[in-house]
Formats: structure tokens, C-alpha cells, sequence
């Protein structure tokens, strides 16, 4: 049975961002949070190296903002990191008045910092080398005490919009989401939504993010009628365990930071070769050296060496590692972990101002999903979990100071599925799910050519129309919905990659290998815009 559910505010997503929202509205609103699975499940639980703040009285928030604009090459927007590394310090003691418990130095009080690529002090705060999962437990724990309505296994589908009476314009109004419990699509409506649904690096055949990465919220939002930009910036993170049986298992880049060197299969250091910083250089460039070494010796992987350090020394810094290594018969306190970089972090998103709203009136986005100016054309390391906190606070006290003025939603109907039928062809899904996915990889990945985004264009075309028809004949599934959105991200990735004629950060291409001398964001706008008047029919 269907049915129809009404709150203050809806959070879409269950991660880090979706969590600090709920948490900073729970006890003014009436908040329920969807997540598409386990709510402990997406790719806060799975971040392992850290959230970078100014902490220490040696760092500090000109440093701060000097090192992401350099790791961003030029096009992130400075007003953006600048708001978000001076909210740093408030952030990481907000985590650890919710009960987050952050790693200390041996024997004192004082919070452990180290040091990752592209940084010039230690600044990343962490929980051993299980931070994600140290900040997502406790951000839950706290959500399953408050007055939140946790919403397990559903899976959003499209946003729901209404014409606004007081302005000539769309607002969004809630969602339809897919049940897994009852396998009926049910209405979310909200006087706010919010979109917390993390990135898209499941375009991708190799992704260290865990299958919920389906860009959701950004396929959602494009359909409703918002700009995104910068989607051809795809952060390929250069380390993930290389190994039939391992799947997604990211090795943090804070063992590059300890000490730890990269090696071709012969044990020759390779990194000093291409930058002065050597392995501490921003990931673009570790995973593009990677790339170039694999392909050159026409080999399977390269090797994160950090053996030379004391066992004790990685037992206590890195016991995720050590263990999950050894899982696969590979004890790295005494041999070099095989290597390979994967699709790891969406640098662009739904376009945001910096209290993350978007184009659509009551609709907000955060986190993973959105664009905030802050990365540029590449991610410096452990700033992503500081976006989602800072952005999540600043998103809930532009909404408690607006609800009261917004009027309760019109009631929306229910989900229509009178004229489609269960499938008997899944096989369609899981072969369009790979070859996409496949495609992505060979054609628009670490280096990009033009012929490559062509071929990617022209297959793209013919999957989204096949996917189209299908979304339209059959009932909806988590697996459809997933790979509907896929194709719309991978579209878009694809035009944005075509309009940058230049390489910068994240974006390599053969065809045009030299930074353009004026830096632009890349903003695609769709046909039914959100910030146009609404026209209105006068029959």
C-alpha cells in the first residue's frame, strides 16, 4: 500500500553531511532521513584518513586556504574555502561534543594531526585510520536518541515540485522513494528537502566508494531543473588495494603521509621522477604518475611500500590497513601492498550557495552531492569530510531561520504505475549497468582524448534512450532507479569533460595538454531551468 508521509524537512542520505543537518535541526523540526540502505552503510563509514582543520598554533587558516587553492589549480573559488577552513576548528569540536573520539599523541592530551598530499603542516585530525566510521557511528547513535524519523532501505526516485504562490517559480516540495520493505513507492513531502546523497564514482568500472555512489541526488536535482558544474572533474584516488577478491578497499593516503613510498614492480622509487613533492604531491598528480607507469611497463599494479617502518609503529597508525591486508595474505609490516588508483571522489555537483541551497526554491544540497567552489579541479585530501560538516551546520541555520515563512506543501499523488508491469528481462539492467560503467572507464578516465569522449557520447546516447524506454514499460527497481541515474551523471560528465578544452587538475587530455591561461567553471544548465519564471497558460 502506498503511503504518504509529511515532515518539516526531508534529508535525503544518511552519510556524514545528512547526519550533521538532521542533528542540527532535530530538536526545532520535524526531520525524517531516508537512506537507500543500512543507514550505517555509504561513504562516510568507509573514509579512512581524516578531516583537515586548522588545529595546531604552527598551521594556520591562510595556509589552510593558500594549500587547497594550489591542490585546486586554479579554479576554486576562494570566498568557498575560505568560509569553510575558517568554520574548520568549530566543526571538529562540534564532532567531539557529539562523542566522536579523535586519535591523541602517545601518552598526552593532545589530538594526533598528520600530514597528507598536497598540505605543508599536519592538519588532519583522525581516529586512527578509521575516521569515517569513528564520525558515522557516533553522528548515528546520536540521530537514533533525537527526535529524527529514520527511513532504512528507501530509495528516492524524483524530486516532487509545485508552483509556488508567492513567487513565479518551482519549489521543491519532497520526494517519491522506493521502499525495500514493501516494494511500494511512498510520498515524502516536506516543506524543505535536502539533498545529502554523496557523489557518483560508480560511473566507474574501479571505484574505492561502496555501490550506493549512484549519483543520486545530482541526477535528481539536473531532472528537476538545476545547474551543475564542473562534473568532468573526477577525483581518481591513486591508491586502492590491488586484488581479485578486495573489491573497493582504498588504502588511506595517510601512509604516503607517514612515510610511505611508491614502487614500480622492480622496488625503484618512480614519484621523485615526476614532481619535487614525490609522493605527498596532490592525488591528480600520484594517480596520473600511477596510470603512466602501468601502462608504460604494461604491468598490473604498482606497490605501496611502508615496511621500512617499526611493526609497532603501523600496528597503531594504521590497524585497518594491516588488518584488511592480511585478509589477503599481505603483511604489511614486512612486504609492499599492490596498488592501482580508482574513481574515488565527484569534485563537482548540484551548483550551491554557501548556505547549500540550489537553484530550486527549498531545495538544498550538501556534501558529496553539491558544488560548493571548494575543490576546484582537484579534492586536497581530508578536505571532503570538513565540507560536509561545515556546509551541513550552515544549510540547517539558513533553514530554521526560513521554515516558519514557508507554507505547508499542496498534497502531491500518489506514485502512478497503472500502465507498467514487472519485468522479465533484469538481464537488460545488470548489461547496461556494466557496460556503462566499462565504457566510462576506457574513454573518460584518468586521460581523456576527444575520439574517446565521442565514442563515450555516442554510446551514452543509445544506452540513455534504451534505459529511458525501459524506466517507462516496467516497475520501477532499486537497480533501475540506480542505473537511470548513472546514465544522467555519466552524461553529464561526459559534456562537461568535451566543453574543457585544456587540462587542469582532475581533467587530462591528450588532445589539449595545457592549462588554459583564464580559469572557468564548467556549468551545464538544463532545458527547464529552475531560476526561469514559471509561464503560465492563459486557456
Amino acid at each position: 500500500m502506498n503511503k504518504h508521509y509529511n515532515h518539516d524537512v526531508l534529508v535525503i542520505g544518511s552519510g556524514a553531511a545528512g547526519l550533521t543537518l538532521a542533528l542540527n535541526l532535530a530538536t526545532h523540526a520535524k526531520v525524517a532521513l531516508l537512506s537507500k540502505s543500512a543507514a550505517n552503510e555509504g561513504s562516510t563509514w568507509f573514509a579512512q584518513g581524516g578531516i583537515a582543520a586548522v588545529l595546531d598554533d604552527q598551521d594556520s587558516i591562510d595556509a589552510h586556504v593558500a594549500d587547497t587553492l594550489v591542490a585546486g589549480s586554479g579554479l576554486c573559488h576562494e570566498d568557498a574555502v575560505r568560509f569553510t577552513v575558517e568554520r574548520s576548528k568549530g566543526a571538529i569540536q562540534w564532532l567531539i561534543d557529539q562523542g566522536v573520539s579523535f586519535t591523541k599523541e602517545s601518552g598526552k592530551e593532545d589530538y594526533h594531526l598528520t600530514q597528507e598530499g598536497g598540505h605543508s603542516h599536519r592538519r588532519i585530525i583522525h581516529s586512527a585510520d578509521a575516521t569515517g566510521q569513528a564520525v558515522h557511528s557516533t553522528l548515528l547513535e546520536r540521530a537514533q536518541q533525537n527526535n529524527l524519523h529514520i527511513f532504512e532501505h528507501h530509495v528516492a526516485i524524483n524530486l516532487i515540485t509545485q508552483a509556488d504562490a508567492g513567487s513565479r517559480k518551482l519549489r521543491c516540495t519532497g520526494a517519491y522513494a522506493l521502499s525495500h520493505e514493501d516494494d511500494h513507492v511512498h510520498v515524502f513531502q516536506a516543506k524543505v528537502v535536502v539533498l545529502a546523497t554523496g557523489g557518483a564514482s560508480k560511473v566507474y568500472l574501479y571505484t574505492s566508494n561502496p555501490d550506493s555512489a549512484s549519483g543520486d541526488g545530482i541526477a535528481m536535482a539536473w531532472r528537476a531543473g538545476c545547474r551543475v558544474a564542473n562534473m568532468e572533474f573526477n577525483q581518481f584516488h591513486p591508491t586502492c588495494l590491488y586484488h581479485p577478491k578486495a573489491k573497493t578497499f582504498l588504502i588511506t593516503e595517510a601512509l604516503r603521509g607517514e612515510g610511505a613510498y611508491l614502487r614500480l614492480p622492480n622496488g625503484e622509487r618512480f614519484m621523485p621522477r615526476f614532481d619535487e613533492r614525490a609522493e605527498l604531491a596532490p592525488r591528480d598528480i600520484v594517480a596520473r604518475a600511477i596510470d603512466h607507469e602501468i601502462k608504460r611497463l604494461g604491468c598490473d599494479c604498482v606497490y605501496l611500500d611502508i615496511s621500512h617502518k617499526s611493526p609497532e609503529f603501523i600496528s597503531e597508525h594504521f590497524p585497518t590497513v594491516k588488518a584488511r591486508c592480511l585478509e589477503f595474505g599481505i603483511d604489511i609490516t614486512k612486504e609492499p601492498i599492490p596498488v592501482v588508483p580508482a574513481a574515488h571522489y565527484t569534485c563537482g555537483g548540484v551548483v550551491v550557495d554557501k548556505n547549500g541551497q540550489t537553484d530550486l526554491q527549498n531545495l538544498y544540497a550538501i556534501g558529496e552531492t553539491s558544488f560548493t567552489g571548494l575543490h576546484g579541479a582537484n579534492r586536497m585530501a581530508s578536505n571532503s569530510l570538513l565540507e560536509c560538516i561545515v556546509y551541513a551546520q550552515s544549510a540547517a541555520e539558513h533553514i530554521l531561520a526560513n521554515l516558519p515563512d514557508i507554507r505547508e506543501p499542496d498534497p502531491s499523488p500518489q506514485w502512478d504505475e497503472s500502465r507498467v508491469t514487472n519485468s522479465d528481462e533484469d538481464v537488460v539492467i545488470s548489461h547496461n549497468w556494466d557496460e556503462l560503467r566499462r565504457f566510462m572507464w576506457d574513454y573518460v578516465g584518468i586521460v581523456r582524448t576527444h575520439k574517446r569522449l565521442e565514442r563515450a557520447t555516442h554510446r551514452i546516447k543509445l544506452l540513455r534512450k534504451e534505459i529511458a524506454e525501459y524506466y517507462s514499460n516496467y516497475k520501477v527497481s532499486s537497480d533501475l532507479i540506480e542505473l537511470r541515474n548513472l546514465a544522467t551523471v555519466a552524461e553529464l560528465i561526459i559534456r562537461s569533460a568535451i566543453e574543457r578544452k585544456e587540462s587542469r587538475g582532475l581533467h587530462f587530455s591528450l588532445d589539449y595538454p595545457k592549462k588554459s591561461a583564464v580559469a572557468r567553471d564548467t556549468i551545464l544548465v538544463p532545458m527547464n531551468f529552475a531560476g526561469q519564471d514559471i509561464v503560465v497558460s492563459k486557456d
